[in-house]
């Protein structure tokens, strides 16, 4: 389905990169798998712009932002191709299909998707599917929404006083539903902050899960939607009540879930915050140490 945004000329930032930064060619007949990162168009990296620029045929994903695609150079074709949880969406080897056909015409095909291609992006699917037709790819990693988003909302991904170790867990299985298959209990006991992707659906069921494991219920937890856009929202609560306070709240995806002590520095680390006063000691570091 093609998009309603039309493409329109460049800025020119991607030829000035090109130049001074002596980026790779966007050959014909072939496939770059691009990451266009969490939302924020001053996110997208020198090589995603480049590309930008260079494609004949840009195919992309539901979330990537108007903007970002009102770079396409004036000609290139748009292509829909979002997935979307619950809704009637490409199958993806029709996508793959799709991209081989465009490349094999002799196109310069863009794949453009939401975050980083490697992370819950499916780009290794893409690529699997390219490597088995002959078809020269380049990936092209972006910013994924379980570090972008949450910098966005002041949260931290690693901390030397809270975390040595993240884990990253999508919310559902390829079918729907909760994935069963995951060692709950190896990544309550082993990871001090988990991070959870496209899991508002089966938030309730999961965070039992990890407090059945052993995490503890009132353990920080926070979700922030639609990350790094002018609509972001960011609620913090419990593991135990984060599902029931997002349904309350009617926070809407997409979304990303950070479960752990680092939520905390958040009180300290919100740079896009109401202009509240900030908490230079959200972990308490300097009031035990007095008292301690």
């Amino acid at each position: 389905m093609a998009s309603p945004v039309r493409p329109g000329s460049c800025i020119g930032l991607p030829v000035i990169a090109s130049a001074r930064l002596d980026l790779p060619e966007f050959r014909p007949g072939s496939v770059w798998l691009v990451g266009a990162g969490p939302g924020d168009p001053g996110l997208l990296t020198a090589l995603a712009l480049h590309a930008l620029e260079q494609a004949d045929a840009v195919v992309h994903d539901a979330l990537v932002d108007r903007r970002i695609l009102a770079l396409v150079r004036s000609g290139a074709s748009l292509d829909f191709a979002g997935k979307r949880g619950g809704k009637p969406s490409p199958r993806q080897p029709d996508i793959s299909d799709r991209l081989i056909r465009l490349a094999r015409a002799g196109k310069r095909v863009l794949r453009l998707k939401g975050g980083d291609p490697f992370t819950f992006g499916r780009g290794g699917e893409e690529a699997l599917a390219l490597a088995a037709a002959g078809v020269p790819f380049r990936i092209v990693p972006g910013i994924t929404a379980g570090i972008g988003g949450l910098a966005y909302a002041g949260i931290p991904l690693t901390h030397r006083d809270t975390n040595s170790a993240v884990t990253l867990v999508t919310g559902h299985n390829s079918d729907g539903t909760v994935p069963d298959g995951l060692d709950w209990q190896a990544i309550a006991r082993g990871s001090p902050v988990i991070v959870l992707y496209m899991a508002m659906k089966h938030l309730a069921a999961i965070s039992a899960r990890l407090i059945a494991a052993g995490r503890l219920p009132d353990e920080p937890a926070a979700i922030v939607s639609k990350a790094t856009t002018t609509e972001q929202r960011v609620l913090v609560s419990t593991l135990a009540e984060i599902a029931g306070a997002a349904a309350a709240a009617q926070i809407e995806a997409p979304t990303i879930v950070a479960i752990g002590e680092v939520v905390r520095l958040r009180q300290a680390l919100d740079w896009l915050g109401d202009g509240q006063a900030l908490d230079p000691d959200p972990l308490r570091r300097e009031t035990r140490r007095k008292t301690g």
